[in-house]
């Protein structure tokens, strides 16, 4: 990736997702999925689908950031609200950022902004599940406020090897 390593801190831009961010999540995403370390895809869906979920993030006020270098979108975080009445008050909490923006403090932006945005949405709680051997997310995630809950055992199976799972939560409407 061409100059990624002189663009500062200032020059990533921390944002909530617009529509003319679309094409570019998309192409973060894929880069992301294609690793086969952090996500559970193994690559980006279609572009129209990416589209339409975005789209409809945007429209249901669900937490959707992403951090921009310009026009292109190398990081995002999102927070999708549980569909059931009885579950609204729960969110989804799913994020990523491209292999040269890793190590510069752009994940605790990303959450930081999208539990900003959770709040006013009035989430109460926000839950994730993350590789157990991602210790460097588990580590962001707990200094959030993100406690672990639970372990999944061989939960996720990539190129024939197994993965545990943690799952963690924040209390949104707690100190």
């Amino acid at each position: 990736m061409s100059g990624s390593s002189f663009v500062n801190e200032a020059e990533i831009q921390v944002t909530a997702t617009t529509a003319e961010h679309v094409e570019s999540f998309h192409e973060a995403l894929d880069t992301v999925a294609r690793e086969k370390k952090y996500l559970t895809m193994f690559e980006a869906f279609p572009l129209p689908e990416t589209r339409d979920f975005v789209l409809n993030m945007i429209k249901q006020r669900n937490p959707h950031i992403v951090a921009v270098v310009g026009r292109r979108v190398v990081g995002w975080c999102d927070i999708t609200r549980h569909f059931f009445p009885s579950h609204s008050h729960r969110g989804s909490l799913a994020m990523g950022i491209v292999p040269d923006y890793r190590g510069r403090g752009l994940g605790r932006r990303l959450i930081d902004a999208a539990l900003d945005k959770a709040r006013q949405e009035r989430f109460i709680r926000v839950e994730l599940s993350v590789h157990a051997d991602n210790a460097r997310a588990i580590a962001l995630y707990e200094k959030v406020g993100f406690l672990p809950e639970g372990i999944l055992r061989r939960s996720v199976l990539i190129d024939g090897r197994f993965i545990d799972t943690v799952t963690m939560a924040i209390m949104l409407d707690r100190g």
